[in-house]
């Protein structure tokens, strides 16, 4: 059974992240995944899956790279709880799993058979030459997009291209309950699932609800300060539901007619295609995407591009207007290809080529 140390740069979550969807597909491996340090502190050590067991490590270093004794010091603490961790589940000849450019200064202090880069987005306001010296460590590098695969591939020959995924399964269903809130409302529903917050551009929504009284809009997710929200308050058929758990997502995109995709400033230069699109082509409903002037829709067959508030207005109503009979099942076929289990498969696969699975 292979053994795995897996560094996340994100907290264990119930809305599992993309390295908990593809460590915990790992089949006959024992891993130790290892979070930042939180508000919250969490027993050590609990399992949190079959064969998964959590940890949370200290806080990371605050002290500038420069200031070398107390940066490496900082550092040194990290790695002393995982082997502290490494050593109390017998772990030896791990595999060490990393996911962000900082972890590379816990390399020298860590005892592992091979290492693993997984980029899942851009980390370029970290310094470049941790991830270059990350990923030219590595013995295989996972990229989440095509630019971040070109971006590394000087640095490391063995690269593959691994995408975000999809729960499938969870995703396709057609036994679906309407919600409560949503039971009530007359006309289309068009709606966004994620966080509402203040690098969401809302425009699209806005000039859209304001256009189509009969539309109803609903945003499905946490709620934080946007400029927006204020005006999009006073509109009776825009609905902000906030969060609801993973669980019941599938119920709200089962009473969409049509699944809004929005533009996020904090993310204007990122080809990583987010899992939420993913999520929408598993349902076979249409989607309406606002895209950037110089950007092309990833999937042009089945998803509505727009490049203006015009044009987004535009496809959501050929949306509504659409013939699902060879559609719906094409964006099912995305959905289905783009499955955690295969993202996983895929990644077992090239692993055992190089002898760490």
């Amino acid at each position: 059974m292979k053994q795995y140390v897996v560094l996340s740069h994100e907290p264990w979550q119930a809305i599992p992240t993309r390295t908990q969807q593809l460590v915990t597909r790992l089949k006959r491996a024992q891993v130790l995944f290892f979070e930042p340090a939180g508000p919250k502190e969490r027993k050590q050590g609990r399992q949190v899956r079959p064969g998964v067991f959590l940890y949370t490590l200290p806080p990371a270093p605050v002290v500038p790279e420069r200031a070398s004794l107390l940066f490496r010091r900082a550092w040194q603490r990290q790695a002393s709880q995982v082997l502290r961790a490494m050593s109390r589940h017998s772990f030896r000849d791990a595999v060490l799993w990393t996911t962000s450019p900082a972890q590379v200064h816990l390399l020298d202090y860590l005892a592992y058979q091979g290492l693993i880069y997984d980029c899942g987005r851009d980390w370029s306001h970290l310094p470049l030459h941790w991830e270059g010296d990350l990923s030219a460590a590595a013995d295989v590098v996972f990229a989440a997009s095509p630019y971040l695969r070109d971006r590394l591939s000087p640095c490391n020959a063995n690269i593959a291209l691994i995408p975000n995924g999809v729960n499938f399964p969870m995703f396709c269903r057609t036994d679906l309950d309407t919600p409560p809130e949503l039971s009530g409302l007359s006309g289309p529903v068009l709606g966004w699932v994620g966080a509402v917050d203040a690098a969401l551009d809302l425009a699209p929504v806005e000039y859209a609800a304001k256009g189509h009284s009969r539309w109803q809009f609903v945003l499905v997710g946490p709620v934080s300060d946007n400029p927006r929200l204020t005006y999009l308050r006073e509109l009776p058929n825009v609905h902000l539901l906030g969060p609801r758990p993973m669980v019941e997502v599938p119920d709200y995109l089962g009473r969409f007619d049509v699944c809004l995709d929005l533009q996020r400033r904090d993310r204007l230069d990122s080809d990583v295609i987010p899992r939420r699109i993913y999520e929408y082509l598993s349902t076979g409903k249409p989607i309406v995407t606002m895209l950037l002037p110089e950007q092309v829709e990833e999937f042009p067959d089945v998803i509505y591009g727009a490049h203006s508030l015009e044009e987004y207005d535009r496809m959501c109503a050929s949306a509504l207007a659409e013939d699902p009979t060879w559609v719906s099942p094409r964006r099912r076929d995305y959905g289905s290809a783009a499955a955690w289990s295969r993202r996983a498969s895929e990644i077992q696969r090239i692993l055992s080529g190089i002898g760490l699975y």
